[in-house]
């Protein structure tokens, strides 16, 4: 019965685990799919607005420049709808009587009809009056561009339309007449709704007076507002999204429907000076979907595992009561001591040098005091970072190799997407201290070592300062903070130092400096500083040679004294070469996508110095092109200028972008990449672009320094 409890225990353990973490990636995904397809939209709509505006803007001085002429008028709005795609209609609404000779009304207007021709025509006339529209009279009180509230053209274009307005002017600056381009409506629906984040998700498009523009009700389209379709509804959390949208505000809200459905409503304004606001609307039960059917399947799962585990029991008790000696009784867990010592040594990692590289050097080992130990240590490669960790938990061991296997899983799993020292130990604490029923804890040191730089990020969870060796050996200075899994909501300090090359980093557990001799006398941290210092005297601080060293001292201290505890080195030496550089460019650009052009030029005229492989200049071209574009996008807000420097640089061995830029926090490697094994439909929204960049180069590191965002891309030269 204790162990079938134990068995249950865990099992929930695991299961919430796995759920609470599975709800927050399901709730990051839909926040992050709905803001990308937000985003998406946004930028479809604003590129055909932005069109238009440029087009109009382009042709004031076509206008001004003949307004002594009142015919050509007609041959100006033909060619503005004639060069322009988007536009279906354009008009200038003089006032009235400006030309005496043409009437109070003076409308010269021309269209593209459905069926291709166009058609020109002077629509002003009493029966049209446009000095009563509202586009006419914002646009002269304003006295500025804008664009109105959709409306439906019965005499010109007949179809409902939004128009851009621009005042025009005469040669003593007086405002004489609206120049106005007519933009059909029918495409914004084709565009909003082309794609949903879910089967079931709506999108909403609000005018700024809060017009329904698009709607999955055809009935309330461009004939009610937001206002009057929720004035009953009595949750308040409606009203205040209205109210958010129609003030040009971004935001996610949680609402509740007259059915009691709950959805997730995620909303963000279009921008261009339209004053409109979008909105992606999504049922809880959708998102969570196939959260809660799995929860339910793991349920079914554990109970069954339960039902067996007690069925395995009741037979092993039946057959230990027939068969159990004391000899067989040694043996069975002198068996099961090797396999866990078997299986804790698999999960080290093995000895480095890495294969491919020439910048870093690792060696660990790990010497438990009995069968399976509690020290444990970790290190591997992501994203041009060394991630590495050595750690001691307390006790010794089969519950001590537990702990050390939960605390090495969860640095790696945690690790996979964070690059912060911090953070990753914070995180496995908090993971750590929800499980901690034993009131075990770990002593552990995090560091992330920046192989391009030579920047070491670090974190101490109360273990043993670790050893700078170079031209001296000096212990690196360490924050202490609280072991993990002791404290909860404890969050750890992050300190950073610069290791130069050739230098190497020695990191140990306890079980070295405590070490004790038959008469209890420690190894202590003096004889492991001598011990470093003859090996720099000696050239002798490479991994392998430090740590024979350092196992040589301590054996020859202790003599034939037993163990006592668990004996952890992991060594590493930092051995980035500089070299001659063939080529090294600069490029500035601003946050602006029209200058992508440049973006090329400079990335081909490197290739072409280079002497590159065309297939390898497109790949390098295209790499570039998604990571800038994607900086020009995010990296500033909306509105802002910016500008993004670009560096390469070439030695003999390999091709170095640098893409700078000092817009707001974003680590681009820190998301995850899109999985290319679903469908189109099936895959979520983002992520393609770093998959691509990935696909195409051979590594990639972001780091931010000084306050700017740092991304490089390197290419192999002789892969």
């Amino acid at each position: 019965m204790i162990i079938l409890a134990i068995a249950a225990m865990l099992l929930l353990i695991i299961f919430v685990s796995q759920f609470w973490f599975a709800y927050r990636g399901i709730t990051s995904r839909a926040n992050t799919s709905a803001r990308n397809e937000l985003e998406i939209k946004r930028l479809n709509i604003e590129r055909k607005l932005a069109r238009v505006e440029t087009a109009i803007d382009n042709m004031e001085w076509a206008v001004e420049d003949n307004l002594s002429n009142p015919d050509v008028m007609f041959d100006v709005v033909l060619k503005i709808v004639k060069s322009n795609k988007d536009i279906v209609g354009c008009g200038i609404s003089f006032l009235p009587n400006f030309y005496p000779s043409k009437g109070r009304w003076f409308e010269p207007y021309a269209v593209r009809r459905s069926d291709g021709h166009y058609e020109t025509m002077q629509l002003g006339s009493a029966d049209h009056d446009y000095t009563q529209l509202q586009l006419y009279t914002a646009t002269i009180e304003g006295d500025s561009c804008l664009w109105s509230e959709p409306y439906l053209d019965k005499d010109g274009a007949r179809m409902m339309l939004t128009s851009y307005t621009h005042p025009i002017r005469d040669k003593q600056g007086r405002l004489v007449a609206v120049l106005a381009a007519d933009v059909s409506l029918d495409w914004l629906n084709d565009v909003v709704n082309a794609h949903h984040v879910y089967p079931t998700s709506i999108n909403l498009v609000l005018s700024k007076v809060g017009c329904l523009m698009v709607c999955p009700t055809e009935s309330l389209t461009l004939r009610r507002t937001i206002q009057e379709v929720s004035r009953n509804v009595e949750d308040t959390t409606i009203h205040e999204v209205n109210r958010n949208m129609l003030a040009g505000e971004e935001g996610h809200r949680i609402i509740i429907n007259r059915d009691g459905v709950k959805k997730h409503v995620f909303y963000a304004p279009l921008g261009c000076n339209t004053g409109w606001s979008m909105a992606v609307v999504c049922a809880d039960k959708e998102i969570y979907h196939h959260l809660r059917q799995q929860g339910l399947y793991m349920t079914i799962l554990m109970v069954l595992g339960l039902l067996i585990i007690a069925f395995i029991i009741q037979r092993m008790i039946r057959n230990m009561y027939r068969i159990q000696t004391i000899n067989n009784e040694k043996e069975r867990i002198g068996n099961e001591l090797r396999i866990a010592s078997a299986i804790q040594n698999g999960m080290l990692p093995k000895t480095a040098p890495f294969s491919g590289r020439n910048d870093i050097e690792v060696f660990g080992s790990l010497v438990p005091a009995k069968e399976v130990g509690g020290d444990l240590y970790d290190f591997y490669i992501r994203d041009e970072k060394l991630f590495f960790c050595i750690g001691d938990v307390s006790g010794k061991g089969i519950p001590a190799s537990l702990v050390m296997a939960v605390t090495r899983s969860l640095f790696r799993a945690v690790s996979a997407h964070e690059s912060h020292p911090g953070a990753i130990v914070t995180q496995i604490n908090e993971s750590m201290y929800e499980m901690n029923d034993s009131n075990m804890f770990v002593t552990l040191f995090v560091g992330v070592l920046d192989l391009p730089s030579g920047r070491l990020r670090y974190s101490n969870a109360g273990h043993c300062p670790p050893l700078v060796v170079g031209s001296s050996a000096q212990p690196l200075p360490v924050e202490a903070n609280v072991p993990v899994a002791l404290v909860s909501a404890w969050k750890y300090t992050c300190q950073e130092t610069m290791i130069k090359p050739q230098t190497t980093i020695f990191l140990y557990t306890d079980g070295l400096t405590e070490a004790e001799d038959i008469s209890h006398n420690q190894f202590g941290e003096e004889r492991m500083a001598t011990a470093a210092r003859r090996a720099i005297e000696n050239n002798a601080i490479d991994p392998n040679s430090l740590y024979q060293r350092m196992t040589d001292a301590v054996n020859v201290f202790v003599d034939k004294a037993e163990q006592s505890d668990d004996l952890t080195m992991l060594v590493i030496q930092y051995k980035k070469e500089q070299r001659d550089l063939r080529l090294q460019r600069h490029l500035t650009l601003t946050n602006n996508t029209e200058e992508v052009p440049k973006l090329h030029e400079f990335v081909t005229g490197v290739t072409d110095a280079l002497a590159m492989d065309e297939a390898i200049s497109m790949q390098l071209d295209l790499a570039l092109e998604e990571a800038v574009v994607n900086v020009m996008s995010y990296a500033y807000q909306s509105g802002k200028k910016g500008s993004i420097d670009i560096e390469a640089k070439a030695d003999d061995m390999k091709l170095i972008f640098v893409i700078r830029d000092s817009g707001i926090p974003f680590d681009p490697t820190a998301k995850e990449d899109a999985d290319t094994t679903l469908s189109a439909d099936e895959r979520p929204i983002g992520g393609l672009g770093i998959f691509l960049v990935r696909q195409l180069m051979d590594s990639i590191n972001y780091e931010r320094v000084d306050g700017q965002n740092v991304l490089t891309l390197i290419k192999k030269l002789n892969s």
